[in-house]
């Protein structure tokens, strides 16, 4: 599970237990984060390290920060903003500026964080959507980097599953595929087969997830947006590839 989203154990809100954790319910767990981590802006590497850390803290998806000497700092114009942390202290902010493109107050650091927060004393952070790429080693990865206690588990069943708007039947099927992905509830996404993709308009909307690929989405009529699917899939998910998954908040969807 997700450490700091729910029912993780340092989300604030955990699941059931038999221990307690002493101290502050706002929580910060930091590690090494295992490989070679590259962001890319106005065509000029800006970070390249090996050292990374994971931030994780209560609430929120984790955060990398990488030593300061890892950043090309001749990219790096300091600025007057600043903001405050009551768990890690007062932020530095610089912009990055890069063959003429600018992204400003892009980079963060406390540089005399709180006792508490000592290990990220001489670390920087970047804002994931302020950059142009971001590598993985050699990967590109899209939506934010991936979190290591995050999971999606892909599972064939056998459930009858019926799909409705109002009294339009738009899939039918007793062969879906659950997905459980971390904080989240089970998706069923249906073989394209067994859906009438006649009555599926197309929209213009993409959505990405790091774990899963870029979701392409399907309209109805008044009802846009209704349903989404992953045409080219991740690798660790490539089993829903011909599978298209409806939003239960705008259709009527029936398990048994």
């Amino acid at each position: 599970m997700s450490l700091t989203l729910p029912p993780g154990p340092l989300s604030g809100t955990p699941g059931d237990t038999n221990y307690r954790i002493d101290g502050p319910k706002h929580r910060l767990f930091v590690h090494d984060f295992p490989r070679r981590v590259r962001a890319v802006f106005g065509g000029a590497t800006v970070l390249d390290t090996e050292q990374g850390k994971l931030v994780h803290e209560t609430g929120l998806l984790p955060v990398l920060y990488a030593p300061l000497e890892d950043f090309d700092r001749s990219l790096l114009q300091p600025t007057d903003h600043t903001t405050h942390c009551p768990f890690k202290g007062d932020a530095s902010y610089w912009s990055v500026n890069a063959n003429g493109s600018v992204a400003e107050n892009a980079v963060w650091a406390y540089e005399a964080p709180k006792p508490e927060s000592a290990w990220l004393k001489g670390y920087a952070a970047l804002y994931f959507e302020a950059m142009d790429a971001w590598y993985d080693e050699e990967e590109r990865i899209d939506g934010h980097l991936r979190d290591p206690y995050h999971r999606v588990d892909i599972v064939p069943s056998a459930r009858h599953v019926e799909v409705r708007v109002g009294e339009q039947v738009l899939a039918v099927t007793d062969r879906p595929l659950v997905v459980s992905e971390t904080a989240l509830p089970n998706r069923f996404y249906l073989p394209l087969d067994d859906v009438r993709q006649d009555l599926l308009g197309g929209s213009d909307t993409r959505t990405v997830c790091p774990y899963k690929g870029t979701a392409t989405y399907r309209s109805l009529d008044d009802t846009p947006d209704l349903a989404w699917l992953y045409e080219g899939p991740l690798p660790p998910s490539a089993a829903l590839a011909g599978h298209i998954c409806f939003d239960p908040d705008k259709v009527v969807l029936t398990v048994e």
